[in-house]
């Protein structure tokens, strides 16, 4: 007989705002700690300088994740000209120095070069992993860290203000895989000036935004009082996460076929126009998801939900 999991079967998002400090597994485990949950995880890392919404999956909507890494995401940043470091953020050393201060003008010049699909090189102190280690342990051990150019997507970028000569904020949307520091160091080499980002915040990731997240603090705080007025309001729905793939209502024999890990043909003059992924439904509760090829059902995830 196996061991009984701690803590509660309890499935969702939630959406933090996360604040300065943690890392994203700190605020996973204190999520997972105020909410009794006993299975939890995030869907896209911000560094501990970091803020902003971090969407964290509990119980059952762990298996949503995946499309949650691939969301578009949205951040706004704040550069400082005049030092690059090492960790392309205000924690690293500088390496280099420059006197150069762009004009608000200069900047808005070059922006449509870093628009589109761009050749970024990620930071040295990241997690990209190198021969199966991560870049950041390597580079914290006094290692010089090579990596690889990859290719991601900004789908907007915008100069916001320039508070002084020494700074500019900026926003932009973009895909995963995107590394602000290195966007903030690449904009700065285009404008013969070094550059670091001082200040990160992510403002949007998928459906969720800051309308919808809520400080952590305060989410710990409502986790010392009783779960139906505590944090379990601040608690969405699983399929909140896949509000971009087609939900289809299944009966109740073959949402039982799903369960089980078995295909459902909908073959026939009432099958529906589908492809790819399908978010089966039973009486309003999510079944599974599921791959639609040619006029099955196939079961990719399974869900459990507690009733």
């Amino acid at each position: 007989m196996g061991r009984r999991k701690k803590g509660e079967a309890i499935s969702g998002w939630v959406v933090v705002d996360k604040p300065l400090g943690p890392t994203s597994s700190d605020v996973v485990n204190r999520i997972r700690r105020a909410f009794n949950a006993q299975k939890a995880g995030h869907a896209g890392t911000l560094d501990p300088l970091a803020t902003g919404i971090l969407p964290v999956a509990l119980g059952e909507a762990t298996k949503t994740v995946p499309f949650m890494i691939d969301a578009t995401k949205s951040y706004r940043f704040t550069m400082r000209f005049g030092a690059e470091t090492t960790t392309d953020d205000a924690e690293g050393e500088v390496t280099v120095e420059s006197p150069c201060r762009p004009t608000g003008a200069e900047i808005e010049a070059i922006l449509a070069r870093f628009q589109g699909q761009i050749q970024q090189v990620p930071p040295a102190f990241s997690a990209v992993k190198v021969d199966g280690e991560r870049a950041y342990a390597r580079a914290r051990a006094g290692e010089e860290v090579e990596l690889a150019p990859r290719t991601v997507e900004i789908h907007e970028i915008a100069l916001i203000s320039q508070p002084d000569a020494a700074h500019a904020e900026l926003e932009i949307s973009c895909s995963k895989g995107t590394y602000v520091r290195s966007l903030a160091r690449d904009i700065g080499r285009a404008l013969g000036a070094a550059a670091h980002v001082s200040a990160l915040r992510r403002t949007r990731h998928g459906p969720f935004t800051e309308k919808a997240a809520i400080p952590l603090d305060k989410l710990c705080a409502l986790g010392h009082i009783a779960p139906a007025s505590g944090p379990m309001v601040h608690l969405l729905p699983l399929e909140t996460a896949l509000d971009d793939i087609p939900a289809l209502a299944v009966s109740g024999d073959d949402a039982a076929r799903l369960r089980r890990g078995q295909g459902v043909l909908l073959r026939g003059r009432d099958a529906p126009i589908l492809s790819g992924s399908v978010l089966a439904t039973h009486r309003g509760d999510p079944v599974a998801l599921t791959e639609y090829r040619q006029g099955e059902l196939r079961p990719v995830r399974v869900f459990n939900l507690a009733n």
